[in-house]
């Protein structure tokens, strides 16, 4: 027995100089000795003596690690930073979702250029096998109802919970503020789009894309398989939004009271595929449908008259009218039909990259040339976008890589009403943009823009808006530069 006791220490110490740069990384006496067994200085008997009772221990702190669910918690988030350099066109100019875009005439501080866009930390995690958490805050918010000049308020943006129904995450139900799966481009990240911005045409139809609901996702594990490779391969996905997905929602926007005990409805199908070339490919099709409260305010229908309220298509709307905190005492809220259809289609950028999407739908609008005051009522709206782009892997100038470089060009349309806007304006828009993303390392990501715009002044305030009256079209070009940090 001594013999036996010599020979195994002698075995052990021998093996654990001769193997250092190997047993280093092993994390568990299990693993030390499997690695001794491999190499024949164990046998398979004299290591069972050496790790029994002790698998029993592991397996039994592993169930205790998983039970604590603050270990599954993960952090992440990005920064973008924006610049625009205005090259010609219009005065006041506004491109209503990039504060740092406009002049001196454009109001709500829009000239300043130099402008935050996002700050966010995200944190993320799972309790157990049947709950994933999701937290994104935003820290360079204006929300609305913000006074002053001040910007960079915090704002939430998703706070949700998915109950995994079975435990591969086929089925699933999410439940708090998150995205409403309604449009490629209105789920994918921000952080992950090729252009600056959404486009009009599908981000008009939910305020931040977001709203407060409970939505039922079916992924079969093949998609789940394929998503992954997608996001893995970094081909900006729009994130797993499910094969189907079902829900209910408010219907008012994110962050903001419901305000008249209605549910939209919502339903998506997208379907991805892969080629035997190894070409990945996604087509889908979705719809929502609900009644929607506009808000009211005061505008300038010529520069002489800034005090005008527009009128209220009693005819057109549901139930009696109504006054909220949000218009004035007195005046008609307007609960409008709201519904909307499109499709999409993507073949993802291997190098080559094609993407689309069309809306149609019903929507509040106001129609300035409508009787005294101008008139909003249900109106007719369409529209959508085309972006052509390539993917750069690893580009090498002068013998160093220099990370990757994606071009695109878009070209987008809309002819519609942005509902969620003071009085549901008018809203034409025809734009095409050049630009390239730089991926200079997976932390380090800057965008550069050539943007040229034909579209509607979005805002109320300004000296333009004083001298010309509001909604008014203007066209301008202008490049943008956005710097982001990704941090994981």
């Amino acid at each position: 027995m001594q013999f036996f006791q010599k020979k195994l220490v002698t075995a052990v110490s021998g093996a654990v100089l001769l193997m250092a740069g190997q047993l280093v990384l092993a994390d568990s006496t299990n693993d030390i000795v499997e690695a001794l067994i491999s190499k024949g200085v164990l046998t398979e008997e004299e290591g069972r003596l050496l790790t029994k009772g002790h698998k029993g221990e592991v397996e039994s702190e592993r169930k205790k690690r998983e039970k604590d669910w603050t270990s599954h918690i993960n952090v992440r988030g990005y920064v973008q930073n924006r610049v625009t350099a205005l090259q010609g066109g219009d005065e006041g100019a506004v491109l209503w979702p990039d504060p740092s875009f406009g002049d001196d005439t454009s109001g709500d501080g829009r000239g300043q250029n130099f402008r935050i866009r996002r700050a966010r930390i995200i944190f993320s995690g799972k309790v157990g096998d049947h709950l994933d958490f999701y937290i994104q805050p935003d820290f360079a918010s204006t929300p609305t109802g913000a006074t002053g000049s001040g910007n960079n308020f915090a704002q939430l943006r998703d706070a949700y919970g998915d109950i995994n129904i079975t435990k591969n995450k086929v089925h699933r139900i999410r439940v708090g503020q998150s995205k409403v799966p309604y449009g490629y481009e209105n789920l994918q990240s921000s952080s992950n789009r090729l252009s600056l911005d959404r486009v009009d045409a599908l981000n008009s139809a939910v305020r931040d894309e977001r709203d407060t609901g409970a939505f039922y996702y079916y992924t079969p594990e093949t998609v789940q398989e394929l998503f992954k490779e997608i996001a893995d391969k970094g081909l900006k996905h729009s994130g797993n939004y499910g094969m189907f997905g079902f829900g209910f929602y408010m219907g008012q926007g994110a962050n903001v009271n419901d305000v008249n005990d209605n549910w939209h409805t919502v339903a998506r199908l997208t379907y991805p595929w892969k080629t035997e070339s190894g070409q990945i490919y996604e087509a889908g099709i979705q719809g929502y449908k609900g009644r929607y409260v506009r808000t009211g305010g005061t505008y300038c229908k010529t520069a002489a008259t800034c005090s005008t309220r527009a009128t209220i298509d009693s005819a057109n709307q549901f139930g009696a009218q109504r006054t909220t905190g949000s218009s004035p005492t007195g005046e008609a809220t307007g609960e409008f039909e709201d519904e909307r259809t499109a499709v999409s289609f993507r073949m993802y950028p291997q190098p080559w990259g094609l993407e689309g999407e069309w809306t149609t739908g019903r929507t509040p609008g106001l129609e300035m040339n409508e009787g005294t005051n101008g008139r909003i009522a249900n109106r007719n709206l369409h529209g959508g976008y085309i972006q052509g782009s390539y993917f750069a892997n690893d580009v090498y100038l002068f013998n160093s890589n220099i990370g990757n470089l994606l071009p695109f060009v878009k070209w987008q349309y809309f002819d519609g009403y942005n509902k969620a806007e003071t009085n549901a304006p008018k809203n034409q828009v025809n734009d095409w943009e050049l630009g390239l993303e730089w991926q200079i390392a997976p932390e380090v990501e800057l965008a550069a823009v050539y943007h040229r715009m034909k579209r509607t002044n979005m805002t109320t305030a300004g000296a333009f808006n004083a001298a010309n009256g509001s909604y008014r079209t203007f066209e301008a070009e202008a490049i943008r530069l956005q710097l982001q940090y990704n941090f994981f």
